[in-house]
């Protein structure tokens, strides 16, 4: 079977690479030559666990390749994915511009039958402008070449991309011809050996999926972190909280977790598209429109607490920053909370000394101020008046705290994702702060302990 992946990002080249990984021949297409040189040479343009050994098996095998050209690679493509960028426009909505502009590049290149599957996150009724700007190429060749087209959203974390597209909980299928649903259910029949995991819709429904579980899921991190602030002025903990009610089977425990807000490719500009769709039909999602407002606020949480602790004055103070990317394991800067956070420390007037595992290189492409980007976690602390977590790497969780604190200038840890025991750093002489975990009533207290030490 041949397949075609137009898009290298996170969404593409997952797909492409663990297709091919299955016997399918896949060639993968990209305009920005830089990025398609680089995979021709072995080098990925993004970091996500697992895939470049993936992507390396299978151009040896000569079950991967790239190119820039869709035309030079169609003949005998049974699939073509669309997997390209939708980026938000300024009123929020899914930009397609580039999911139109390859509809149109198939539609002046096709010459047999072929299933087009849009992959890219896109808003309901993409689907049909798809088909109609294929159609519509096609008119000016003067052919009428049959194709249909599918929606199948992806479904993947990214630094579990791998895993999830190997070992999906389900794919969603969204079709109108048994013809394009029976090659696609071919297509993933390798993933349902053990467990058939294919849902079958239409493809308004599918498109809609995609927007619907994302959606939910980032309501229920800004769900959290509302709560989180709640617990700091009634003096409870919402680690508790969130083991109490995750314990509910109708709640369960996942996306229960507080922090400085969600960031991303996906979460943040597909909140905004369906709280766009909304409008468009002249039905405000107002539940999305707070989740939204709430996580923009989450992102401003631990910077007030650190002027709280430096009585409004940061110039001239040196703080320390653990973690850049939006998530642990990808080099993703998208979104990021640790943008909002960084850009209001300099504003401030603070120097900034960050490191990350992974994402140092997109952060200078992203941080235009001139933060020190430091080489381990030690060096980042260095003289540092306080210590911000603001990404959960496996590496920041167990540090040698005492040589933390004899390298910081004064103690003050800001915990952005409580992964740390309150308990166990104030009895090494720390001033600690998490989110929502009963800091309300010892505030008062840790800013004078913090102010003489």
């Amino acid at each position: 079977m041949k397949a075609i992946v137009v898009g290298t990002g996170y969404v593409g080249l997952v797909t492409g690479a663990c297709l091919a990984d299955t016997g399918v021949h896949v060639s993968c297409i990209d305009i920005d030559e830089r990025k398609i040189n680089m995979l021709k040479g072995e080098r990925l343009p993004i970091y996500e666990t697992g895939l470049e050994e993936i992507v390396r098996r299978n151009m040896k095998k000569g079950r991967l390749e790239f190119g820039t050209s869709l035309a030079e690679f169609l003949q005998g493509a049974e699939v073509i994915f669309i997997a390209v960028g939708t980026p938000p426009d300024e009123d929020g909505s899914a930009n397609l511009r580039h999911v139109l502009a390859v509809a149109t590049a198939i539609g002046e290149a096709l010459q047999d039958y072929a299933v087009v599957v849009t992959k890219s996150t896109v808003p309901v009724g993409t689907s049909a402008k798809v088909k109609a700007f294929i159609a519509a190429a096609m008119d000016k060749r003067g052919r009428k070449i049959s194709f249909d087209v599918a929606s199948n959203p992806e479904f993947l974390k990214e630094g579990a991309a791998v895993q999830d597209f190997l070992s999906p909980d389900r794919i969603v299928i969204g079709t109108d011809s048994m013809r394009a649903r029976n090659v696609l259910d071919q297509l993933y029949k390798p993933f349902q050996l053990n467990r058939y995991r294919i849902i079958h819709m239409d493809i308004a429904s599918a498109e809609m999926t995609k927007y619907a579980a994302n959606a939910m899921l980032a309501a229920r991190i800004s769900f959290m972190n509302d709560m989180a602030n709640l617990c700091e002025f009634v003096d409870a903990d919402i680690n508790q909280v969130r083991n109490g009610i995750g314990a509910d089977p109708r709640i369960g425990s996942k996306f229960l977790y507080p922090g400085v807000g969600y960031g991303g490719s996906c979460f943040p500009k597909d909140v905004k598209a369906l709280i766009h769709t909304g409008k468009y039909y002249g039905h405000r999602l107002r539940l999305l429109e707070a989740v939204e407002a709430i996580n923009e606020d989450q992102k401003q949480v631990l910077f007030k607490k650190l002027l709280y602790f430096l009585d409004n004055d940061l110039e001239g103070k040196q703080i320390a920053i653990w973690g850049l990317a939006f998530k642990p394991n990808t080099d993703d800067m998208r979104e990021a909370p640790a943008l909002t956070i960084i850009e209001a420390l300099i504003k401030a007037g603070a120097g900034v000394r960050a490191y990350d595992p992974m994402a140092t290189g997109e952060a200078r492409k992203q941080i235009a101020a001139d933060v020190i980007y430091a080489q381990n976690e030690y060096e980042a602390v260095d003289g540092a008046d306080a210590l911000m977590l603001l990404t959960e790497w496996p590496e920041f969780r167990l540090p040698d705290w005492k040589r933390v604190k004899r390298l910081m200038q004064l103690p003050l840890v800001l915990d952005g994702r409580n992964i740390y025991n309150p308990q166990q750093l104030r009895s090494l002489g720390f001033v600690y702060h998490g989110i929502g975990t009963k800091n309300g009533t010892l505030a008062a207290l840790e800013k004078s302990l913090y102010a003489g030490a």
